[in-house]
């Protein structure tokens, strides 16, 4: 028989995947390249459901004779592999974002003669609309905990934002732009202290304690679908840190960061200007150690935040403590800096890659924010978080519209710094 080749991400399975399947049956055996988690990633937001669980569902349709992996958006490196003698695909990609991809299937064909079939698009159905439906159901503790090293285990670099209550929450969940053929948007969220503290009108002093920051963690929870990256300050006496771990695996959340200091806590971005005292690798590396073994599934990260450049105790403290965590079983490393050029930044990094290990390098460009996250990832960072710019955006145009509604005594000069009333609506599911 005849070979027939067609391509899917097969995350949603609905009737027109089932008749593209259909149609392709008429010309000859079925091989379905089912996209990698790598693959998507590379456009768009990361599929519901593995790989595996992707290849198993296709694997039982009916008319599929194998099943093989496509680890690209490109299709060519299949094609040439098989060299199938047709390619059925959906007219849908004759303009958009797939045209590209559509006109290298037609130059491999023509080498050895195959030929692109397109079924008209199957009308009022769309994997698009049925991931948004998907989403606005929401998800899983059991899901989204495992989300963040699917994405590590998918993508160059992670992309996180910081929210603090469930509307900017939502802004991190559904903000998104089209560029390059792709859709660019946030892998997930970070929940900040600093931020956390400020948006209830706390200083960023540990003052806001775990059951406050719970209760914000849970308005997030409840409107987004994205995995969390939860900031644990120090973590707390390792005793304390155990139940902390406890507490934010059981609601999903996919990491907690703890930084190697004792002591008042005080944010990190005063650096020396006020007293603040760094840990001794043993007593961090236990913390480590004892947040691990209170672990009940494999799919948590602790990750380790040094404060050796902050608190300029050197380079060669920060690399000698990387090495301790990692050794002690931490998930990922954090560097912070409160410099505005990022050089120390970068030395870390290439040392860093001198410590044989496969731990992810995280980083916060809060006062270096002129660095490019293609700069950041050449210098082999995997997660770059920004920890506080909703909060600080939204301070100043709050402000200019309280100062205009008292100085025109009225709020039409403000208008026109605010959203509409349609428009925030719609922004909140079930408002309608």
């Amino acid at each position: 028989m005849k070979k027939v080749y067609v391509g899917m991400s097969a995350d949603i399975v609905h009737t027109g995947h089932l008749n593209i399947i259909k149609e392709a049956r008429k010309y000859g055996e079925v091989i379905v390249g089912v996209l990698t988690d790598k693959a998507i990633a590379s456009y768009k937001r990361l599929p519901f459901l593995s790989l595996e669980e992707r290849k198993t569902i296709i694997e039982n349709i009916k008319g599929v004779s194998e099943v093989v992996l496509q680890e690209t958006l490109d299709y060519v490196p299949n094609l040439k592999k098989i060299k199938p003698d047709y390619v059925v695909h959906g007219d849908d990609w004759r303009t958009g974002p797939q045209w590209e991809t559509r006109e290298r299937v037609l130059q491999a064909l023509k080498e050895w003669g195959g030929e692109l079939i397109e079924p008209g698009y199957t009308q009022g159905i769309s994997s698009t609309m049925l991931n948004a439906q998907v989403r606005e159901v929401g998800t899983t503790p059991g899901i989204r905990i495992r989300v963040l090293r699917r994405l590590l285990a998918a993508k160059g670099l992670i992309r996180i934002m910081e929210a603090h209550n469930g509307l900017t929450g939502l802004i991190v969940e559904k903000t998104q732009i089209k560029k390059n053929g792709g859709i660019k948007e946030f892998d997930g969220m970070w929940l900040s202290s600093l931020t956390d503290s400020v948006s209830k009108g706390k200083p960023d002093i540990g003052f806001v304690d775990l059951t406050s920051r719970m209760n914000t963690l849970n308005n997030i929870l409840e409107v987004t679908t994205k995995p969390v990256i939860f900031d644990g300050d120090s973590g707390g006496l390792a005793d304390h840190f155990k139940f902390m771990v406890r507490t934010l695996e059981r609601e999903g959340i996919s990491a907690v960061i703890i930084e190697d200091k004792v002591g008042a806590k005080r944010n990190s971005l005063f650096g020396t200007e006020v007293k603040q005292t760094q840990d001794t690798i043993e007593n961090f590396c236990e913390k480590i150690r004892a947040g691990k073994d209170a672990l009940v599934t494999d799919d948590f990260m602790i990750i380790a935040r040094i404060e050796s450049l902050i608190l300029k105790a050197g380079m060669d403290d920060a690399i000698k403590r990387a090495e301790a965590y990692i050794k002690a079983g931490a998930d990922a490393i954090m560097i912070h800096s409160k410099e505005k050029k990022a050089d120390e930044i970068f030395e870390f990094c290439r040392r860093y890659k001198k410590i044989v290990n496969n731990v992810p390098l995280v980083v916060v460009p809060s006062t270096y924010s002129h660095i490019t996250e293609e700069e950041l990832e050449k210098e082999g960072v995997r997660i770059v978080i920004y920890a506080n710019q909703l909060l600080r955006s939204s301070y100043p145009v709050m402000k200019k519209v309280a100062e205009s509604i008292l100085e025109h005594r009225r709020a039409w000069e403000c208008d026109e710094m605010c959203i509409s009333i349609k428009e925030i609506l719609t922004l909140i599911p079930g408002s309608k």
